[in-house]
């Protein structure tokens, strides 16, 4: 996981919804760290820095044009 690295910070867990949807449709490694812990405790979210978004570096480029595609269009990122 070491050429994993973060591209986005989430506060709520509703905003990652779609992403993933997205991401799994194109193949796209990736995970939400603190995902399972904030899902039990929401209000945690704070304390523990957000949901980032982690993809391989090779990625990197591509989720970004999906997070400024979404970003344009549903203001969630």
């Amino acid at each position: 996981m070491e050429e994993f690295e973060t591209i986005a910070v989430f506060n709520h867990l509703h905003e990652i919804v779609i992403l993933k949807h997205i991401l799994e449709q194109e193949g796209i490694p990736y995970f939400f760290e603190n995902e399972v812990t904030l899902s039990i405790a929401p209000f945690y979210t704070s304390a523990l820095g957000g949901i980032p978004l982690k993809v391989h570096r090779n990625d990197f480029e591509l989720v970004q044009k999906i997070l400024d595609h979404l970003n344009s269009n549903l203001s969630i990122v």
